[in-house]
């Protein structure tokens, strides 16, 4: 039986994230209701990196609080687990990345920030969530790609709209042709996933802490 359960679905594969973390089992994104089974289960660490936001009932804070009453460690990271440690870091529940510190500082607040669409069968993102596109031009513009103001206006635009119809061609398309050939070659290289980078820095603290209990014959994380 695993120790340790992962919730994710589009900001990594389950492929890679076996790979990372071999010691856990992974699950798809978190729905209100799933966490009611892991009390009681031998389960003592719950990763939840991707959940279900509108398109169903999100994850409770009760839940996770649940889980934290009963002593198993719940870490948070990159998309509704990023949003829900920073909401339950005093109770407990433990963020990592840059998401989360986003969420928790207050420079980022809704959860329009991390939503996308993804395909039910392979979990594969279909639009680019906000706060990766946030990061992306924010880069370019660093590079010295592109303007402040050809910046701020590429952010509107992707503020703007529904979070399914968010990709970056729909976005630079409000650019004149040459510059938005321009920048979606540079984006075709350059395009920040940070929710992808997140999930990696969670999986791989779930692993420390999954080998270091194995090597110490411990449950507790030190």
């Amino acid at each position: 039986m695993h120790g340790a359960v992962v919730y994710l679905g589009p900001s990594l594969p389950h492929e890679e994230a076996r790979v990372l973390c071999p010691e856990a089992a992974f699950l798809p994104p978190i729905r209100r209701g799933d966490l009611t089974t892991v009390i009681g289960s031998g389960i003592t660490l719950v990763c939840i990196i991707d959940g279900y936001f509108f398109q169903d009932s999100a994850v409770g804070h009760r839940e996770i609080l649940s889980l934290l009453r009963s002593g198993i460690m719940v870490i948070g990271a990159s998309s509704m687990g990023a949003l829900r440690a920073a909401e339950l870091d005093s109770l407990g529940m433990e963020g990592v990345g840059l998401i989360y510190s986003l969420y928790r500082n207050g420079t980022l607040v809704s959860d329009d920030e991390v939503a996308l669409v993804f395909d039910p069968e392979t979990l594969s993102p279909l639009s680019v969530p906000l706060v990766n596109i946030r990061c992306t031009f924010r880069r370019a513009r660093e590079d010295g790609f592109i303007s402040l103001e050809t910046e701020a206006l590429l952010i509107r635009t992707a503020t703007d709209l529904f979070y399914p119809e968010r990709t970056y061609e729909r976005i630079v398309s409000v650019l004149g042709d040459e510059e938005r050939d321009r920048l979606l070659d540079y984006l075709s290289e350059y395009a920040i996933d940070q929710k992808r980078s997140d999930a990696i820095e969670a999986l791989t603290k779930v692993h420390d802490i999954l080998t270091s209990r194995q090597s110490t014959g411990k449950d507790e994380y030190n």
